[in-house]
């Protein structure tokens, strides 16, 4: 099945993601399938997009989907911070970073990162280094385990999960997603097995965090996007849990307060999307979108 990811709050990016008049540059931190620099390069013909992502499977999508806007787009694969920190200072008229994983992740790319399919646990966006979800659950001592998935899942069964996992993998190492769902399930009270949401999500949460070092990229990364923006330029992040939410929000907050500040907050509440969007894509019910702006 072949999934074309939906844009999140795509009219609020438009609207709060102004591109100046003249040659123009914009970084998309996190291209996915190119929806949202798909809509900046048909709106703004003089505008050209660096489109970061760090697994080539989906960049090529994105390569493919964008391939009509010539060389006004600019694939690169790397991880977003490792990029901007090489990128050169005020050269950016706009950066956006959509924080979210692609439907691509839990549909299509058979890594793991679904709890129900059954398919190899990888969970990895760059297949080619790293630890995997498998080396995770099999590898961390109990006490590591319960500690990823409380710290990056907010998970309050996560010692009982650990310690579940920890001995069925005494029998045999836990390959597949579909197995380490099933170890969840059976670790946890009833009623939380049966509660609004799978009991897995969390874990798998944790496991995909940790695995890509998701957090620990953030603040390094928006750090170098306000050196790469050039002044009135401005930096849109969209979120997609607590954890993302607390740091972009607190780095922006203390950035914006500090003495000789370089940014200003536009957006005092996040914006969130409209309820016609939350029915139209459930995936985005969640989603919170900050916006900065150079000064």
């Amino acid at each position: 099945m072949e999934v074309v990811h939906y844009p999140v709050m795509h009219r609020e990016v438009l609207e709060n993601l102004p591109i100046p008049e003249g040659d123009s540059l914009m970084i998309d931190c996190t291209t996915g399938e190119g929806g949202h620099t798909s809509l900046f390069l048909e709106r703004y013909p003089h505008l050209s997009v660096t489109g970061i992502d760090r697994d080539s499977e989906i960049q090529k999508k994105a390569i493919e989907r964008l391939s009509i806007y010539s060389d006004r787009f600019h694939p690169v694969n790397a991880w977003f911070n490792d990029y901007l920190a090489s990128a050169p200072s005020e050269s950016a008229d706009a950066i956006l970073f959509d924080l979210g994983i692609s439907m691509f992740h839990y549909v299509e790319s058979e890594r793991g990162f679904s709890f129900r399919t059954d398919e190899p646990l990888d969970m990895r966006l760059n297949c080619s280094s790293g630890l995997s979800a498998a080396d995770v659950v099999n590898g961390y001592s109990e006490e590591n385990l319960a500690d990823v998935i409380y710290r990056y899942g907010e998970e309050r069964y996560s010692r009982r999960i650990a310690r579940a996992i920890v001995e069925k993998r005494k029998e045999k190492a836990i390959e597949s997603s579909s197995e380490l769902a099933e170890v969840i399930r059976m670790a946890v009270p009833k009623e939380y097995r049966y509660g609004r949401i799978h009991p897995a999500t969390r874990t798998f949460q944790a496991l995909r965090i940790e695995v890509n070092s998701e957090l620990d990229r953030i603040t390094p990364a928006l750090e170098e996007a306000i050196r790469v923006l050039k002044k009135g330029g401005r930096i849109a992040v969209i979120t997609f849990h607590s954890l993302e939410d607390r740091k972009v929000k607190w780095f922006f907050k203390e950035e914006a307060a500090r003495e000789g500040a370089r940014i200003r907050i536009l957006t005092k509440k996040p914006i969130v999307p409209s309820p016609e969007e939350e029915e139209e894509n459930p995936p985005s019910r969640s989603a919170k979108l900050r916006v900065v702006e150079r000064i």
